[in-house]
C-alpha cells in the first residue's frame, strides 16, 4: 500500500534502536525524510547509515538528549517543521513504588510525560496551517493494564494520554491527529533486560525465563519491532486523517479487555 506520505518529513525520538528504529524505518521505507535521535552518538550513526541504505532516502541523524532545551533546539533545527513527529522514551526501570523518592518521581514524569507534551507544543501550529500533521506517542500497554515495579512509567504515560487526549479533538478538523501506541512484549532490549532481571533474582536460566514469559501471550511469541513500526506508519499515513485521540494496543492479545 502507497501510504501517501513520501517526501513528509518526520521526526522520530530515540530512534537509534528498539521500536523507535523501527518506527523510522518503516517511516523511511514509505518515502519519509527522517530525522533520528539518540544519545549514543556511534549507534545513531549507524542507524542512520543503515535507514538511508533501506530506503534512500535523506536520514539525518541528532545525537541530542530532547529532554533538555538544548537538544530540542537540535531536533528543530535539523527540521524546523516536521509533518510527523514520533514521541518515544525510554521509561524508569523496575522499582517498588515504595523505593521512590519525590526526585525519581518528577524526573520520571517529566521524562514520560512533559517531554512529548513539549514537542506537541512546538510542532501543533505549523501542523495546522499546513493542514496535514501526524503525532503518534509510543507509550506503553501498561497504561491498560498496569504492571507491578512500573507504577512510575504507566502513571506518567497515562498522564500524558489524558493530557493529550483533548488536544487531538482540538486539531483534528486541521487534519493533525494525535495517537498512541501502546507495545507490550517486543523482543527489545528492555525487554531481554528485564528477562534476565527476573532470571537472576529466581535463580532459573535466562531461556526459563523467556519461555515462561513468552507463554504467558495468547499470541505464544514476542512481538518484532518491524510489525510495530508498520503500525506507526500507517497512523503516519493519508489514509488514517480519521483517525485520532486512540490508543492501539500491541499486545499479542494478552489484555483480557473484550473492547480491547
Amino acid at each position: 500500500m502507497d501510504l501517501g506520505i513520501a517526501g513528509r518529513k518526520a521526526i522520530v525520538c530515540a530512534s537509534s534502536r528498539g521500536l523507535g528504529r523501527a518506527c523510522a524505518m518503516s517511516l523511511a521505507q514509505a518515502g519519509c525524510e527522517v530525522v533520528v535521535n539518540g544519545r549514543d552518538k556511534a549507534r545513531l550513526e549507524a542507524t542512520a547509515a543503515e535507514i538511508r541504505a533501506a530506503a534512500k532516502v535523506k536520514v539525518t541523524a541528532v545525537a541530542a538528549d530532547v529532554g533538555t532545551a538544548e537538544g530540542q533546539a537540535a531536533l528543530f533545527a535539523a527540521c524546523p517543521e516536521p509533518d510527523i513527529l514520533v514521541n518515544n522514551n525510554g521509561g524508569p526501570p523496575f522499582r517498588d513504588f515504595r523505593e521512590l523518592g519525590r526526585q525519581q518521581m518528577i524526573d520520571g514524569v517529566v521524562a514520560n510525560m512533559v517531554v512529548a507534551i513539549e514537542l506537541v507544543q512546538k510542532v501543533i501550529d505549523p501542523m495546522v496551517r499546513r493542514r496535514f500533521g501526524r503525532i503518534v506517542n509510543i507509550t506503553s500497554g501498561s497504561v491498560k493494564m498496569p504492571l507491578a515495579g512500573l507504577d512510575l512509567s504507566s502513571g506518567a504515560r497515562a498522564g500524558l494520554t489524558g493530557f493529550l487526549a483533548g488536544v487531538a479533538r482540538s486539531v483534528a478538523a486541521s487534519n493533525v491527529t494525535i495517537n498512541f501506541l501502546l507495545p507490550g512484549m517486543f523482543d527489545t532490549d528492555r525487554l531481554r533486560s528485564g528477562i534476565e532481571l527476573v532470571a537472576k533474582r529466581r535463580g532459573i536460566s535466562v531461556e526459563e525465563a523467556r519461555n515462561e514469559r513468552m507463554a504467558t501471550a495468547p499470541a505464544k511469541r514476542f512481538g518484532e519491532a518491524e510489525e510495530f513500526g508498520h503500525a506507526c506508519a500507517f497512523l503516519c499515513s493519508a489514509h488514517a486523517g480519521y483517525i485520532t485521540g486512540q490508543n492501539l494496543l500491541i499486545d499479542g492479545g494478552v489484555f483480557p479487555g473484550t473492547l480491547g
